[in-house]
């Protein structure tokens, strides 16, 4: 069995000879384990299951000012501070509830194709997908900042019914480009959680969020993709709103978060799970026996009937170290 096919089992909830995993890396921790392995190829010799690539606006450093990185949204990301992948916005591009400001994107087509392309050929036998960050709620905080965002909720929520089907407008064209390629699912980047319950609360959610990433879930599938979803943090509260609107997998599974028994108990036969491995606590703060520990318990709970992938819960950090990361992905083999 190719590893795609173990990957499509494991989202049709059958139970699979071997658990698909994968990992990934801040480009620091990446160059951390590099340097300890003396290997710039380490991972390849893993053979992860998955195969993708997020389309994020192609940010481009400002000539005038060093780690500054301006995307086709019109947005600037500052990466001079820890976070060195995204960054933090320099200054909002939408600072009052007028949609007159909004910044039109630059639909990068050709590179999108290309990107495509290459992922497809480079992909052996992995499940291989295309995604799309920051696809609503995380979009629309870039433009006018997280607080404003939230605000504008409440107070002018027309504004932000208005912005909203912006980026609804241009994501169904990004899926449009993504369906003209034989991928295997769509994904989509967007944080609607924090530590405990979500950022704007699930009836604000379901107001604002839910119709229109149904339409964008009901466009990725119709050439029979599957859908997957990326939010960090607690949205227990929605996973039953998410089922419903047709999303297959959901990641990432933070067990810090999350009772992993209850979840899987609860809807382990409806949503697939990704993630789970804590990038938190357990992989940066354990010895290499606990964390194999872990992921054996983990691995007990949630792949019962398949619906699971094993891997960390988020992009591992730079404060985990090179050998707690070698030792998980051996561990990671043996399954």
């Amino acid at each position: 069995m190719t590893r795609r096919e173990t990957v499509i089992n494991a989202l049709q909830h059958r139970d699979t000879e071997h658990i698909p995993f994968h990992a990934e890396f801040t480009a620091q921790e990446e160059e951390r384990v590099v340097q300890y392995t003396n290997d710039p190829d380490f991972y390849k010799k893993y053979g992860g299951y998955l195969h993708y690539f997020q389309y994020w606006g192609y940010p481009t450093e400002q000539p005038d000012k060093k780690g500054y990185f301006k995307d086709d949204f019109g947005v600037t990301w500052n990466r001079n501070g820890a976070d060195k992948d995204i960054g933090v916005i320099e200054k909002p591009v939408i600072d009052e509830p007028d949609i007159a400001l909004y910044p039109t994107p630059y639909l990068n087509e050709k590179r999108i194709r290309e990107e495509c392309e290459r992922i497809l050929a480079t992909k052996e036998d992995k499940f291989c997908f295309a995604g799309i960050g920051f696809s609503m709620f995380e979009r629309l905080w870039s433009y006018t900042g997280m607080e404003d965002a939230l605000a504008y909720m409440i107070t002018d929520p027309e504004f932000v019914d208005t912005l909203l089907d912006k980026i609804l407008e241009f994501n169904l064209k990004v899926i449009d480009i993504f369906n003209d390629y034989p991928f295997d699912g769509i994904y989509f980047g967007d944080d609607w959680g924090q530590q405990k319950g979500m950022i704007m609360g699930a009836p604000l959610w379901r107001r604002f969020i839910k119709p229109r990433m149904e339409i964008m879930y009901r466009h990725a599938k119709k050439n029979g993709k599957f859908v997957l979803q990326h939010s960090c943090g607690d949205i227990q509260d929605v996973f039953d709103d998410l089922i419903e609107i047709g999303l297959d997998c959901y990641q990432t599974v933070q067990p810090e978060i999350y009772d992993l028994k209850e979840i899987k108990r609860k809807y382990g036969d409806r949503l697939c799970f990704w993630g789970a491995i804590s990038t938190q606590k357990a992989l940066p703060n354990l010895n290499a026996s606990q964390i194999k520990a872990i992921i054996d318990e983990t691995v007990s709970v949630m792949s019962v009937g398949g619906g699971y992938i094993l891997a960390p819960t988020h992009a591992i950090p730079k404060d985990v170290p090179p050998e707690n990361v070698i030792a998980m992905l051996e561990h990671f083999k043996k399954f």
